[in-house]
């Protein structure tokens, strides 16, 4: 690695459903022709959504390389999964630009204390952390009272106020005096947008992060990580997890099964639940849906291995039902 050039390398992290893939994918729009990228997505359910949505048709012909880590923090629940994801991605796309998306869920200050390591300090060229956060929740004392919430403002460089959109008048004061009183840091930059618009050029300048931690990177395997089950005779898996006080439930079904794009999006509006992301093949094509804040929204994408939805919430009886309602969605 001694000839290798660092990366310049962006953790953008925010809580659930506050549009960080959203984000991610307006990134890659911007991407200089003839650049290499390359995105590394972590996930809390331990059925992968993102890489469907990151994936586009030809992705690597456009110089965009996309791997995930689902099931939990990368940093902590699944072992040493970070490092060797982030060798084999590296490895594979030698990018000039890397970008990491943490869980909603996940301790960013973990993430970035093993890419400001010693291992790392010559491969990788930490920039501007960014962290994005939907104003209105700074009224929720769910969102303040959570560790996780806070931690993701402190570490950033930059904090983006995404949905603005949707704000009342007060919501984004409200955000940025909850910053100058909670956290130290001075030297912040707040933006609002929306649709999660960020600019390129937010990315650019050095980290100002400093571990206070110097971990100790595993010596690396040839175990195999992150691997989905097989499916069953009957077409489909169930996968669950739970931490940091939410629990998920997942499903992937075999790319045979055709489902009702009427009966699914009935269901997916009127299902309960704190967080919804999914990718179905449906009657009317390939169709991702992603649910915050009780808004249910549809896109047509280009292609699908398979059909999957993974649902987080605060309890989980609330996916009791939900199995037989999908099965129920799929035509005969």
């Amino acid at each position: 690695m001694s000839t290798f050039k660092a990366i310049p390398t962006n953790v953008i992290t925010g809580f659930l459903g506050v549009g960080k893939t959203t984000a991610i994918l307006n990134l890659l729009k911007q991407k200089p022709e003839g650049e290499r990228w390359a995105v590394l997505v972590n996930e809390f359910g331990e059925v992968g959504i993102d890489g469907s949505l990151l994936h586009g048709k030809d992705r690597v012909e456009q110089g965009i390389y996309i791997k995930e880590v689902p099931g939990g923090c990368m940093c902590c629940s699944a072992g040493m999964s970070m490092h060797i994801a982030l060798n084999m991605l590296i490895a594979r796309a030698k990018p000039h630009r890397l970008i990491i998306e943490p869980t909603g869920l996940g301790h960013p200050k973990e993430v970035l204390d093993i890419l400001s390591s010693k291992h790392y300090r010559s491969i990788i060229d930490l920039r501007t952390t960014l962290t994005l956060v939907d104003a209105r929740k700074i009224q929720t004392e769910r969102y303040t009272s959570h560790q996780t919430f806070n931690q993701q403002l402190e570490i950033a460089d930059v904090i983006v106020a995404n949905k603005s959109d949707q704000y009342q008048a007060s919501d984004f004061p409200a955000l940025v005096e909850y910053i100058e009183n909670k956290h130290s840091q001075t030297d912040q930059s707040i933006y609002q947008t929306s649709m999660g618009d960020i600019k390129q050029e937010w990315l650019t300048p050095p980290s100002s992060y400093v571990s206070d931690n110097h971990p100790t990177i595993p010596k690396e395997t040839e175990q195999p990580f992150n691997n989905e089950p097989a499916l069953p005779s009957c077409g489909y898996v169930s996968i669950t997890n739970k931490g940091e006080g939410f629990y998920s439930q997942g499903w992937i079904f075999k790319n045979t099964f055709t489902f009702n794009r009427n009966k699914l999006q009935a269901l997916l509006t009127g299902l309960n639940v704190e967080r919804i992301k999914a990718v179905f093949i449906t009657d009317q094509g390939i169709i991702a849906y992603n649910k915050a804040d009780t808004v249910l929204t549809e896109i047509e994408v280009d292609e699908a291995f398979d059909s999957r939805i993974e649902c987080i919430d605060l309890v989980n009886s609330a996916f009791d039902t939900l199995e037989q309602e999908l099965l129920n969605c799929i035509n005969s």
